[in-house]
């Protein structure tokens, strides 16, 4: 059950600057108005809400702040707006790339993706053209300090986990089936874990890579420009070396 987490590889994450704090506010304050909208303003009653303000505190979103964007969803009908697209494609040397986009503006934004993946020397596919490698799953992080590996483990199957794995330095990685991680989550946190974060995301099931330096350069600067846009929630990717390649 439990082995390598080389997803933890691939899930790079930026340095916490305000700019970048800014962006991710701004994409957290757009899910939460659309999980208001699709679910109602109660996160008793609405999963998706609740998930959508884990993800807020794990992003050490203020509660204030949270209070604002719900109270600000509750009242705002363009929310209704925005609309939930998953564009897929290749970037350099056949690196398959998955982006989950939220856009009140369907045209921008594929104009936008299509440009970023013609600028790094890939392309943009149809809808199934990548997907097909990979799979969705919760997955949940959990920090290395402190916690007992095999008492982890066992918590997280007994609370409904479908896989557990380990990193080789900081992290614990939990999997779930998708619609099983807000209770998987909340159950860890019931017995003192500290979530790091729990989000649903695409696993590759291949890995492609890249050992041509121009290929890594597009590839990184490609995730860049989809982290840096307001629309795209997410971006996904089978680049297996990404942890040996700094710019």
């Amino acid at each position: 059950m439990s082995g390598h987490s080389k997803w933890s590889t691939i899930k790079r994450k930026k340095g916490a600057n305000d700019q970048a704090r800014a962006k991710v506010f701004t994409k957290i304050g757009r899910e939460l108005a659309v999980a208001v909208k699709n679910g109602g303003p109660d996160p008793n009653n609405n999963a998706k809400l609740r998930d959508v303000i884990a993800k807020a505190k794990q992003n050490n979103v203020p509660n204030d702040n949270i209070e604002r964007m719900l109270k600000k969803a509750a009242g705002d009908t363009d929310s209704a707006n925005f609309e939930e697209i998953v564009y897929e494609g290749y970037g350099p040397s056949g690196v398959a790339v998955v982006v989950e986009a939220l856009t009140d503006n369907r045209n921008r934004t594929a104009g936008e993706v299509r440009h970023y993946f013609d600028k790094s020397g890939g392309n943009m596919g149809n809808p199934g053209s990548v997907t097909f490698m990979f799979s969705k799953q919760g997955v949940i992080i959990i920090e290395k300090e402190d916690v007992d590996e095999d008492t982890l483990m066992e918590d997280a199957l007994e609370a409904g986990a479908s896989d557990f794995l380990t990193d080789e330095e900081e992290i614990f990685e939990i999997r779930t089936e998708p619609n099983d991680l807000g209770a998987v989550r909340d159950e860890l946190e019931g017995k003192g874990y500290v979530i790091v974060s729990s989000e649903t995301a695409y696993i590759p099931s291949t890995y492609t890579r890249l050992e041509n330096e121009d290929d890594m350069k597009r590839m990184s600067r490609m995730i860049d420009s989809f982290e840096e846009n307001e629309d795209v929630q997410n971006i996904y990717h089978n680049w297996e070396n990404i942890d040996e390649y700094e710019e």
